[in-house]
Parts: C-alpha cells; structure tokens; sequence
C-alpha cells in the first residue's frame, strides 16, 4: 500500500481535459467546416446500406433499449452502488459525470450549426447533429459504472463497457441516425466529464487515502488503449484511401470505397472509445482509492 500523490494525479487529469476538449475542437471544424470532412462522413453514413439487412434487428434492439427512463433508472444504480460502498463522493461524482456529460452533448449539438456544402443534400435539412446523444448515453454509463465498481471486478466492467459504447456509436451510424464525427464527439464530451469527475474526487479525497498498485489493472488498460489506437489506425489508413476518390460524389461511388468508408469509420469510432476507457481504468485505482483512510 502507497499514499496516493494527489498533486501529480491532479495535473494528468488537466491534462486530460486540455487534450480531449481540444480533439474535440480539431474534430468539430474538421466535420463541420470543412467540404472534405463533410464529405467523408456523408461516405460512411451511404455505406452503411451495405449488409444493413443483416444487422438491423441487434442494431434497432440495442438504440431502441435508450430511453430517458432508463438512463435515469441506470445512473440511480450506479449512485446506489457508491452508496452502498460507503462512497457518498462518489456517488455524487459518477452522477455529475452522467448528467453533465448528456446535458452538454444536447447543448452542443443543438448550439453548433453545421454549412450546407451541397455534398450532402439528402440530409441537409437536419442541420448539426454532433455529438450524438445515444452514444453520450452508453458511453457515461459505462463510464460511470467503472468509477463505482470494485476494484476486483473493474477490469471486467471496463472491457463490457467499452464493448457495450462502441457498439451503440456503431449502430448510430449503422442506423443512419448519426455521422461518425457525432459518436467520436460523444466519446471525447464524455472523456472530459471523466476527468472532471476525477478532480471533483481528488478535492474530496483524505490525505491518508492510500492504493493498492494491484488496483491500476495494467493489462486491461494496456489491452484498451493499444486495440484502440490500432483501430484508430486502420481508420486513418481506410480514409487515407478514400481521399484519392474525393472528388466523386459519395452516391456516385462504387461499393468498395463505400464499404471502406463505413468499416474504416466504424473502426475509428470503436477505437475512440476504447482509447477513452483505457485513459479512465489507467486514472480510476487513484480517485477512488481502495481505503479512504
């Protein structure tokens, strides 16, 4: 067992906020306002026709399943479980995270405005949809259930969790609901939220609260963040391809560029979260010590 070092963990999570807030700026001008990050996700959200038939039913089971009933039934478990371990801070903290992270994300998306290009015009009407609030959903839920759980069985929940996320901004875009920028958006909203979560833990924090190093789950994180970041990869090389065919019309395009467009951004959006849990799981074993001291 160790003092945990409040100061050093306190400047990560700042740094943390910096980094996810500033990739969400790059990606919000880069979606929003420029014609090739447009086009790009008018791409994926046409190649999403390609086997739509085959995944239609998980696909409408798992957006259908969020509700408001249900987050608010979800985020009084989560607050429950803190409870019941004794953690009141937490309890307060995973709450926040959830709240704030969905209150923004309707903020957002409702404040940016999204210029029609003409590379779109089937769904110009829409306007912004950046972030996505189905996926701010499952992602500060998983999220939040990590912060809460014991440390024994984190591991496990940060894994299904950020299957469970991945797979809802997946079936957005599969659905058609959203772009692939709104999901990778959610994911970064909910990534701050984290952070700030975590520094409202660390004032609340006692200075004899002390870790175990077991508690950090280093495979795990390890597991998350290079499966993430590898994802991430192939999607930049999948784009990278397609930005040799940009000057067609993604209509126009055959079903090749279509399909790399959609699994490539598929990939990304997985790859995002996973990278995000990695960062969460990595922080969490330090703001929610395993004795409070």
């Amino acid at each position: 067992m160790r003092v945990t070092p409040r100061g050093g963990t306190a400047v990560w999570l700042v740094v943390l906020v910096l980094v996810q807030v500033a990739a969400f700026v790059v990606l919000w001008r880069l979606a929003l306002y420029t014609g090739l990050g447009q086009w790009i996700d008018t791409v994926a959200l046409t190649g999403n026709r390609i086997g739509r038939d085959h995944i239609e039913e998980p696909v409408d089971r798992i957006l259908n399943a969020m509700s408001v009933v249900s987050l608010l039934a979800v985020t009084v478990t989560i607050g429950f479980i803190a409870l019941m371990r004794g953690r009141i801070a937490l309890a307060v903290a995973a709450t926040a995270l959830i709240a704030g992270a969905n209150v923004s994300t309707q903020l957002l998306k409702y404040g940016l405005s999204r210029p029609d290009y003409g590379i779109d015009p089937e769904r110009a009407f829409v306007g912004n949809s950046l972030p996505s609030g189905h996926t701010t959903v499952a992602a500060s839920v998983a999220v939040a259930l990590v912060l809460v759980l014991p440390p024994r069985v984190r591991a496990l929940g940060a894994v299904i969790g950020a299957a469970y996320a991945a797979a809802a901004g997946v079936a957005t875009l599969s659905a058609g609901w959203h772009r692939p920028s709104d999901a990778v958006a959610a994911f970064l909203v909910v990534g701050v939220w984290a952070a700030l979560a975590g520094l409202l833990l660390l004032i609340t924090q006692r200075e004899q609260a002390e870790v175990a190093p077991g508690d950090a789950h280093r495979l795990t994180v390890t597991l998350l963040g290079v499966g993430g970041l590898l994802a991430i990869a192939g999607c930049v090389l999948a784009l990278w391809w397609l930005i040799g065919v940009r000057a067609t019309p993604p209509q126009d395009l055959g079903r090749r560029p279509l399909f790399l467009g959609y699994a490539g951004s598929a990939a990304g959006i997985a790859g995002t979260m996973g990278v995000v849990m990695a960062l969460v799981l990595a922080s969490v074993h330090r703001i929610v010590p395993r004795h409070q001291g």
